[in-house]
């Protein structure tokens, strides 16, 4: 039986997927499934052979990223999207998140980074590139959010978000401290509804800008 994390990748610049390529080799847990060099061919690749991670490429020729997202993920919701791109346009990163993306990265990354994110997402977290919170930071700062003084937050609380912000999956936190992966989830939800936001990565960018976490 294969147990490796079958991977694809989806870019249309031919060095930059070479490269990758050779990164991912260097991952012995991965498997790479293929290459694709639009949102077009990155479909019809998944309507026979089904990844658990697509390294996808925002702008592309034909289909871009974002498009090719909403998409693949109606139709195979259980594939995992982790977007590649060089841009840092506010538009950009909020339009792959709600196209349902799980990790974001710059195309600088490095081997430990791409490592990081793979393996995250592969287990049921989100992983973001650091640059993306100053874009978070600044959409806190435009909301009405609750200020940190006006909340208070429990011990188990305060390690959950420490754990989060450091990268680790739901089930990783779980583990950690020593509590069921369920009763993660359910920590994340009241800490959503204290903080007044909407995801993950909202709440990570929350912690760090109110210093409820040290990083």
């Amino acid at each position: 039986m294969n147990d490796k994390i079958k991977v694809l990748i989806v870019d249309d610049h031919e060095i930059f997927r070479n490269g990758l390529k050779m990164v991912l080799g260097k991952l012995k847990y991965v498997d790479l499934v293929g290459e694709a060099t639009n949102g077009n061919d990155f479909i019809n690749f998944i309507k026979t052979d089904l990844p658990d991670i697509v390294l996808l490429d925002i702008e592309m020729p034909d289909m871009n990223g974002i498009e090719a997202a909403k998409i693949a993920l109606k139709q195979f919701p259980k594939i995992k999207i982790i977007a590649l791109t060089m841009f840092g346009d506010d538009e950009y990163i909020q339009s792959m998140l709600d196209a349902g993306a799980k990790g974001f990265l710059m195309k600088n990354i490095n081997k430990e980074t791409l490592d990081k994110a793979i393996q995250t997402v592969n287990n049921g977290g989100n992983y973001y590139s650091e640059e993306l919170f100053d874009f978070f930071t600044k959409q806190l700062s435009k909301s009405k959010d609750k200020t940190n003084d006006s909340i208070e937050f429990t011990r188990r609380e305060k390690e959950i978000l420490q754990l989060l912000c450091e990268g680790l999956s739901n089930k990783e936190i779980g583990e950690a401290l020593f509590i069921s992966e369920r009763t993660v989830l359910g920590h994340k939800t009241n800490l959503l509804a204290k903080t007044n936001t909407k995801n993950s990565i909202s709440l990570m960018a929350y912690a760090i800008k109110n210093k409820i976490v040290v990083i």
